[in-house]
């Protein structure tokens, strides 16, 4: 039988703790404890079976979440999310240094923490150890995803974003690297191309040429040769031209 996840958490203000464990316990999470210091949440560490920290960057001591951040970074093989009301450059990219597998801005409802610890705990998989400091296999600019109901969510450095399968007009395969294309932005993500295919709505995605997938909901031109979106020229295989031309007929 599987087991509920159980999280620690670590802020110094009663009331936003006592209001995220409500929520945590209201989705199924169980709370390991519930703490305000460095020192409390070394302890829990310590003793207690813990898979996930939600730490607050600034604690009631001198410790801050950084330094406990660092201390779990050390010390064990488990994720962590940053939780806090500072979302200025200085305060991200201090907690970029250890490396966190979210970053949580305060204020947020249940469905934020929801889909930060599950975000989490599934990129954590993909983490290798590296001497004492976990790393991750991508560097900053890879993105690894998560799909969700309506949509995926793709991560990128510290943040999500949550890109709805509507909004994707095309995918464009580079080497080991995927090129997302929407419709004002571009992400890289690392899978082969036919892995990702299979996590997008299979009525709407095809595979129009070897490195490429395409919404069809998004052509706005085709030929012999090419189709057209967004005034980008793709190649397609002569099935999917077939396919298309079929699908106008029909």
């Amino acid at each position: 039988m599987e087991q509920p996840i159980r999280i620690l958490i670590v802020e110094d203000n009663v009331i936003i703790a006592d209001d995220m464990q409500s929520m945590l316990e209201e989705i199924g999470y169980v709370i390991v404890d519930n703490v305000i210091v460095y020192e409390q949440a070394v302890e829990v560490l310590k003793n207690q079976e813990v898979d996930l920290v939600l730490i607050d960057i600034i604690l009631a001591s001198d410790k801050t979440g950084i330094d406990l951040g660092k201390h779990i970074r050390k010390n064990y093989d488990i994720p962590f999310i940053f939780v806090t009301s500072n979302s200025d450059r200085a305060t991200v990219e201090n907690a970029k240094s250890v490396k966190p597998n979210g970053y949580l801005v305060k204020p947020f409802e249940q469905q934020d923490l929801y889909t930060s610890i599950e975000i989490a705990l599934s990129n954590f998989t993909s983490v290798v150890k590296k001497g004492d400091v976990q790393e991750e296999e991508e560097d900053d600019k890879v993105i690894s995803n998560t799909v969700l109901k309506d949509s995926i969510f793709v991560k990128k450095q510290q943040l999500y974003y949550r890109i709805q399968f509507s909004d994707i007009q095309f995918i464009k395969a580079d080497n080991v690297y995927l090129e997302v294309n929407t419709v004002d932005k571009k992400f890289l993500v690392r899978s082969p191309l036919k892995d990702y295919l299979e996590k997008l709505p299979k009525h709407k995605f095809y595979r129009a040429h070897k490195s490429y997938i395409v919404n069809v909901d998004h052509i706005d031109a085709i030929n012999s040769r090419d189709i057209l979106i967004n005034e980008t020229l793709i190649p397609i295989s002569k099935e999917f031209k077939d396919f298309i031309i079929s699908a106008m007929n029909s």
